[in-house]
């Protein structure tokens, strides 16, 4: 079998690697052998966002590098699907994957359903409920032409289940927690993140922020102030910033000088991003793969968004969600800074938050959401592209 995975951010590159390993795995142990061509959009081409991201979660080099950069969305997505599907007409294959809610994603999804080729969404039916985010309307397109649909949680399966999704659906888990586990211990070892910069276990805040409703104008200039006046309340806060952000900050920042308390690094390496999140007192973020994160990790997180697309981190007592409102951020800072850090994490106050958030998740290899996934498309029906569209 002929696989052709598209990835081309930096959460793509978290979700791709469970696969990759389970792939190996499946094809020593004697299975049907199955092949999986790596494509490289290129959406994220930094090397900070990219290249340590291959290396550290031993993602077997791309295949096919489109180079696409940075660019509109519709430029973008048409760039990343002329090549997508040059690529599938030369190489053919017997299903296409995508992963998550990028324009790397829809592109994927659009070029080989146009070609007929079935295509397997990982991380289907996930939901914001908020059309204003480009990233849903990724995600519900992507589904809707999706052959098969692999859905992380219950809450995902009802959403593909209420959009007459659920013929096609099936549930694996999240192969993000894949990835958490299998590099928690490796970051650990290898991490020098704490020492670099002088923290203490359970002494700072990580902060990220990327999302474009909060990287330009008043949003972002808002966000910077929030941030100081929650260093204010008496913790140091780690920042890496994104490259979106950092090119957003030279223009909203003129008067504005960070707390001492907040400072601004550059973008982390996943080993490095894992350990200083599963050391922090608490984390403060826009990104949806972040929440989740922390959760498992036992980090309390406030998202600086009005909504989120993992309901789940909120029901389990992880994640509070205050948008980038000064006071309700403040009031959830100072909730979690009242907890005693030696006693029960906030985020696991009635139960492990891996088993919260992923209760079917077992710790057997067959288990984990990357087996699931390889079962599930190992059933899809082999076909080919049926070529240019008239």
């Amino acid at each position: 079998m002929k696989l052709v995975s598209i990835v081309g951010a930096r959460p793509q590159f978290v979700k791709i690697a469970p696969v990759c390993r389970a792939i190996a795995a499946h094809n020593l142990a004697g299975g049907e052998p199955i092949e999986d061509v790596i494509v490289h959009t290129g959406q994220h081409y930094d090397p900070g966002m990219s290249d340590v991201f291959f290396e550290e979660l031993q993602i077997p080099r791309a295949d096919f590098h489109l180079d696409v950069g940075s660019a509109p969305h519709g430029v973008q997505t048409a760039r990343m699907m002329e090549g997508i599907e040059s690529l599938l007409l030369e190489a053919g294959a017997d299903a296409v994957v995508v992963y998550g809610d990028t324009n790397s994603t829809i592109a994927g999804a659009l070029a080989a359903a146009k070609m007929h080729v079935p295509v397997v969404h990982v991380e289907a039916g996930l939901r914001s409920f908020n059309r204003r985010m480009p990233e849903e309307i990724n995600r519900v397109a992507t589904d809707h032409i999706s052959d098969l649909l692999l859905a992380p949680t219950p809450t995902a399966m009802r959403h593909l289940k209420t959009e007459h999704l659920d013929a096609r659906s099936a549930f694996t888990g999240d192969v993000m927690l894949d990835a958490v586990r299998h590099n928690l211990a490796t970051a650990e070892v290898r991490s020098r993140v704490l020492a670099e910069f002088d923290l203490a276990n359970g002494s700072y805040g990580v902060v990220t922020l990327h999302r474009a409703e909060n990287t330009s104008g008043a949003r972002l200039r808002a966000a910077l102030e929030l941030l100081n006046a929650v260093a204010d309340r008496g913790i140091s806060l780690v920042f890496p910033v994104h490259p979106r952000t950092r090119a957003a900050l030279a223009a909203v920042s003129d008067g504005w000088i960070a707390h001492p308390r907040l400072r601004l690094i550059p973008v982390l390496g996943y080993l490095d991003m894992l350990w200083l999140v599963r050391n922090a007192r608490l984390v403060l973020t826009d990104s949806g793969g972040l929440q989740k994160e922390a959760l498992f990790l036992g980090s309390p997180c406030i998202t600086l968004r009005d909504e989120t697309e993992w309901p789940e981190t909120v029901e389990a007592g992880g994640n509070v969600i205050a948008g980038l409102d000064p006071q309700r951020v403040l009031d959830a800072v100072s909730r979690i800074l009242s907890v005693r850090r030696d006693g029960p994490p906030l985020t696991c106050a009635s139960n492990n938050g891996l088993a919260t958030v992923m209760p079917q998740t077992g710790s057997s290899r067959r288990s984990r959401a990357s087996w699931r996934i390889i079962g599930r498309v190992h059933r899809l029906q082999r076909r080919q592209p049926d070529g240019v569209p008239a």
